[in-house]
């Protein structure tokens, strides 16, 4: 939106993380509502991960975005890997519906419609 030419990324940009489309976290809520009343806890996640740096090539070209990254390796990288283990909601039946690309191009559109304009 600011027409930048490069983005920076903190650390190395190969740390890990899980990410989960909010769609999914609620029909997975509702699923375990009506499937499930035992004790142990239960993860929710979509049990796969990806690196800062692949995410972030990722939503440059779903917003179309053309520039360079750096990154600031002066700045930490923080855990190298965050992935729930999500056997639990597998065995259950359930998993995450909705794949990273398409979450990041479905949330970007609902920006574009209701915050893009609001700045």
């Amino acid at each position: 939106m600011t027409g930048a030419a490069t983005v920076e990324i903190w650390g190395t940009g190969t740390p890990r993380r899980e990410f989960l489309h909010v769609d999914d976290l609620a029909d997975a809520l509702v699923f375990l509502m009506q499937r499930y009343s035992a004790e142990p806890h239960v993860n929710i996640g979509c049990g796969d991960d990806i690196a800062i740096a692949d995410l972030a090539r990722l939503v440059a070209d779903v917003i179309g975005f053309r520039g360079t990254f750096t990154h600031a390796l002066d700045k930490p990288d923080g855990t190298p890997r965050k992935l729930l283990d999500v056997g639990r909601m597998t065995a259950l039946g359930w998993s995450a519906p909705t794949p990273l690309a398409e979450g990041v191009r479905r949330t970007y559109a609902w920006f574009l419609e209701h915050a893009a304009g609001a700045s």
